[in-house]
């Protein structure tokens, strides 16, 4: 049982997104993100106090039904409040700290963990100081806000025809996001003998840092347009993966897995920048939750996918990386012949 402590909320977070979403609709994006932040800070801290196991996993469910209200209300949030090239740049900047705080978090929690196994639960106490922040510096969006271009009109009908391919797009995405972030210890351990957890504490930060070096390249690119970005996104994701395969060092190794995360840092703003552009106001929360929910599912799939791919390969990890390099390629060439579509399109009009 002890395993679902730790995956309980991500797996809540996947389920529960769509549900988060309609809620987000019907009683404000502000609101939800408020209460939310609330809930979770208390439901977060109860494993210092509680001292039955089941009782902890229910307060890890509760923490996951509150994450996944947070992470769509506060996405909607930061689409309804910008538009246009500040909205991309703010959702990049969403993207870049949520990698760095990471880092410090991890940090923070091992620290804690010296006292026990209970203390690091009190890190979730710090979203009470964001409810107070929210409540004093934000504002409920209101339809009259919003430009016309982003709005439904009398019937708001959720956009499923343009949702879908996206959503596939997102667990496509998701699964080559979270591969290197899940499997960079065991590559580590496994093929060049590092299993210091210091040095492979080194070797996510990097990663992390890396996520977050992506977003500033992701800013640079903003106005290069979708099927440009999936470009390079994939392009690093595709060449990073196969070269993994081919690495003789760890030194080798981390030169791509800086580009792999490089790409990662391009491809989740990109992703969420064609959501919002898809979502009018009045389904947006809704949306967030669909393509929040696509996105997550990438996590556990990707561990699955992984073993399943390495099995294949004669249980060679790196083996398995290439192959997945080569989807991503695909995935590449597909944005590039988008893009050129697009291009004789607009040189037509």
């Amino acid at each position: 049982l002890i395993p679902l402590v730790l995956t309980l909320p991500a797996l809540c977070l996947a389920v529960l997104a769509p549900v988060a979403g309609a809620i987000v609709d019907a009683i404000g994006r502000r609101r939800t993100l408020i209460g939310a932040l609330v809930i979770y800070a208390v439901a977060g801290v109860m494993p210092i106090f509680l001292s039955s196991l089941t009782a902890i996993i229910i307060s890890r469910i509760v923490v996951g039904a509150m994450e996944s209200a947070v992470v769509t209300a506060s996405t909607t949030l930061i689409g309804d409040y910008f538009h246009g090239e500040s909205r991309e740049r703010w959702l990049a900047n969403q993207t870049a700290l949520a990698s760095i705080s990471s880092i410090f978090l991890a940090l923070i929690g091992g620290a804690l963990g010296n006292l026990g196994w209970r203390a690091p639960f009190a890190v979730y106490g710090v979203s009470l100081l964001y409810a107070v922040g929210l409540t004093l510096w934000t504002w409920e969006p209101r339809k009259a806000e919003q430009p016309s271009a982003e709005l439904a009109g009398p019937a708001a009908r959720f956009p499923w025809r343009a949702m879908v391919p996206v959503a596939l797009l997102a667990v496509f995405g998701g699964v080559m996001f979270f591969m290197m972030q899940i499997q960079v210890s065991n590559l580590l351990n496994d093929y060049y003998g590092i299993s210091s957890p210091a040095m492979l504490g080194v070797f996510t930060g990097t990663a992390g840092l890396s996520v977050a070096a992506g977003t500033l390249v992701y800013r640079r690119m903003a106005r290069s347009g979708i099927a440009r970005q999936l470009l390079v996104a994939f392009g690093l994701l595709g060449v990073s993966y196969v070269m993994m395969d081919h690495a003789p060092s760890a030194v080798s190794l981390t030169v791509w897995l800086v580009a792999n995360q490089l790409g990662c840092g391009i491809l989740l703003p990109s992703l969420v920048v064609l959501v919002m552009a898809r979502l009018p106001f009045e389904v947006r929360g809704r949306g967030t939750g669909v393509f929040m929910t696509a996105w997550w599912l990438g996590q556990p799939l990707s561990t699955q996918l992984a073993a399943w791919v390495r099995q294949l390969m004669g249980g060679s990890l790196p083996a398995a990386l290439q192959i997945f390099g080569i989807l991503c390629l695909i995935a590449a060439a597909a944005a590039l012949a988008s893009r050129a579509a697009t291009g004789r399109s607009t040189a037509v009009v």
